[in-house]
């Protein structure tokens, strides 16, 4: 083991923050440009499915709120493109990883958004399981991603808040109303869960990130955690669990849960889910079609650049 090996474990042991030029194992950079990279492309892919409400939202308000969601999903994505590339590729290098198949997105943004009631479904279980995630990444070891998570997860409250607020509203409806609700809560529920990935067994990548203090809480864990914390607000929605085995268990202190459909869940990893296909398509096209708004900003910076030196 060399000296630069010696002093980033050293760094890790004592948990401190590995930072763009210090020394870093290249198994440790990969690994966190796919992590980032991930992130990124799921707060990007994921403006789509909302996007498909914008125009439908049921008044000023509700389009309002929506669109300031949408506006701070970009914003992350812009962040954590910009913390990938301290590791050195560039976001054209990661979004033609994106469109190629060799870069993935959550898998919960390849479900429709069918109803209103979705979009109450999407900010309450999706983004309520991101917080969960994200804030055990706000220490996680690589210091630009920690400071990232940071402005993230408090924007992610705001979101997790908006849509609760949707469900609310839903439940405490009319009859018709609570059953969009529910119906929303059973197609959304199980992958909600998946969203934290496959269990630790079975995860080709979580060991390794524990041990580099990258991920700081296992799969298995976080998803427990949930659901803990999310059954009790099902509840006070007067809705149903849509796990018949989901109970409170006095011995854990947890809540059992029924085993999950996995074949599901890598059935929409490698591509074959509902919407992955549109999804895809959908942002390349805006890539190809936008293409110009890049090429005018850059010729524009290199415009300012050259008049900054002849001043």
């Amino acid at each position: 083991m060399d000296k630069h090996e010696v002093a980033f474990n050293d760094l890790i042991a004592q948990d401190l923050k590995i930072e763009p030029r210090d020394w870093m194992p290249e198994k440790y950079r990969k690994n966190l440009i796919r992590q980032v990279s991930q992130h990124a492309h799921s707060e990007i892919i994921g403006m789509q499915p909302e996007g498909n409400w914008l125009l439908r939202a049921p008044s000023l308000r509700a389009k309002q709120v929506l669109l300031a969601k949408i506006q701070d999903e970009a914003g992350h994505g812009l962040y954590l493109y910009s913390v990938a590339e301290t590791l050195g590729i560039s976001r054209q290098e990661l979004v033609q990883q994106l469109h190629e198949g060799k870069a993935k997105y959550s898998s919960i943004f390849n479900y429709p958004t069918l109803t209103w009631a979705d979009m109450g479904a999407v900010g309450w279980l999706v983004d309520g399981a991101a917080i969960v995630n994200q804030v055990s990444l706000q220490r996680t070891s690589y210091g630009p991603y920690a400071r990232s998570m940071v402005r993230i997860c408090k924007e992610e409250s705001f979101h997790q808040r908006q849509g609760f607020e949707i469900m609310v509203q839903m439940a405490k409806g009319t009859p018709e109303q609570k059953e969009m609700a529910q119906d929303a809560l059973n197609r959304f529920w199980e992958p909600s869960l998946m969203m934290f990935g496959p269990h630790d067994a079975d995860s080709a990548h979580s060991s390794q990130s524990m041990k580099w203090k990258i991920k700081r809480e296992s799969n298995d864990y976080l998803r427990q955690k949930f659901i803990d914390r999310t059954v009790p607000q099902i509840e006070f929605l007067g809705l149903t669990v849509p796990d018949a085995n989901c109970k409170w268990n006095e011995e854990t202190g947890h809540y059992d849960h029924s085993p999950f459909n996995w074949d599901e869940f890598w059935n929409v990893v490698e591509g074959n889910g509902p919407c992955n296909a549109e999804r895809l398509e959908h942002h390349k096209k805006a890539q190809s079609d936008n293409a110009w708004v890049r090429e005018a900003a850059y010729a524009y910076a290199q415009k300012t650049d050259i008049s900054a030196v002849a001043q």
